[in-house]
């Protein structure tokens, strides 16, 4: 069986904290696949690494992710 890397996931409130915008921002970057995410039953999980790239990244507006929402 093959290892897994260790990877750690955040809550949707954990990413609106740390990019400093609404839990309602989260899933539409979420939805709008901007942000990657994955479903554990009726709640979303980002990669913490989603999250450090999409903050270190423009979006195509020429604006950072944060600034977004």
């Amino acid at each position: 069986m093959a290892e897994l890397p260790d990877m750690r996931f955040l809550t949707v409130a954990e990413v609106a904290e740390i990019m400093r915008v609404s839990k309602m921002t989260v899933y539409r970057l979420v939805h709008a696949g901007e942000l990657p995410a994955v479903r554990f039953g009726r709640s979303y999980r980002v990669p913490e690494q989603a999250v450090t790239e999409a903050l270190s990244r423009p979006l195509e507006s020429g604006r950072p992710i944060a600034d977004a929402g």
